[in-house]
């Protein structure tokens, strides 16, 4: 049997452009009659090199979820290690592709890899055409007039546009995380709320208040989210996100949640009033009530 069709990758976001080319791919399997693979890393590779500054839309955990959903007979996952990511070029090419045969490989047409990010496109035609595969680089997609991107997504999520990133993406954005024990102020308000940890890579978002849907268990409740440290609570805060979700009554210490923003409300401020505080979440509540 011959070898798979390839399409090549990172994918964070699994958005709109990526699934284009996936799903080129998947036609092009599907009309030489053989598997279609997805080919991506265990981590984002800047993970490695640029951990400092780097902001995704998705764990790891979340991309490889959402690419095995694409409907692809593999998703191969390959160790992205300091040693890999020091192949030369033809050496990465060599070593991911040249043992399997594959009958074609499909990038985008800004796919970059090997030592220093060094391999181009080009690069990948030529190693395929001296080892027999069809190779295709994917001009990107566009929508309204720009391409879609990674990059693009995140800017409009570092300004707060869910709305916007989420077209993009073709999805919603999404957060998951596991709920632990916060300063249980707003038990004391009387409004209770899930309190999540997000690690620096997946602060993403701007901070503020959102609109948002909060899946639990396979329930989906209505939710008022804040993100970002609590300026009023700022030295007393150990999350920096936290969750109210409508109707819902039951513990959620532990458990998984998945938060699906849908809308900015307004901007994070301090209180020097706790009334004045409790008025504005209830507001906030309110509007995600009417309105979702």
């Amino acid at each position: 049997m011959a070898g798979p069709v390839c399409v090549i990758g990172v994918f964070d976001g699994v958005h709109r452009g990526h699934r284009f080319i996936i799903d080129e791919a998947k036609q092009d399997a599907a009309t030489r009659g053989v598997p279609c693979q997805i080919v991506t890393f265990s981590v984002d590779p800047d993970e490695l090199f640029c951990a400092a500054g780097l902001r995704k839309i998705m764990s790891n955990e979340q991309r490889l979820e959402a690419l095995a959903a694409t409907g692809v007979d593999e998703v191969r996952v390959l160790p992205f290690t300091r040693t890999f990511a020091a192949l030369s070029p033809a050496a990465f090419l060599d070593d991911v592709l040249g043992e399997q045969a594959s009958s074609a490989i499909h990038v985008g047409c800004d796919f970059r890899f090997g030592a220093q990010a060094a391999g181009t496109v080009t690069d990948m035609s030529v190693w395929a055409a001296a080892h027999g595969a069809a190779f295709v680089g994917h001009d990107l997609m566009e929508q309204d007039g720009s391409p879609v991107t990674s990059t693009r997504i995140r800017a409009l999520l570092g300004q707060g546009d869910v709305e916007g990133a989420s077209a993009l993406l073709g999805h919603p954005y999404s957060i998951a995380g596991d709920v632990i024990h916060g300063r249980e102020a707003g038990r004391e308000m009387g409004i209770r709320t899930a309190n999540l940890y997000l690690p620096p890579s997946l602060r993403v978002l701007r901070d503020g208040v959102y609109a948002a849907y909060a899946q639990v268990e396979g329930q989906r409740y209505k939710a008022a989210v804040s993100v970002g440290l609590p300026p009023t609570f700022i030295d007393e805060a150990e999350s920096n996100m936290e969750a109210h979700l409508l109707d819902f009554d039951g513990d959620l210490y532990g458990k998984r949640i998945t938060l699906e923003l849908v809308h900015r409300l307004r901007n994070m401020r301090k209180f020097n009033d706790t009334s004045d505080l409790i008025a504005a979440i209830e507001g906030d509540i309110a509007w995600v009530r009417a309105n979702l």
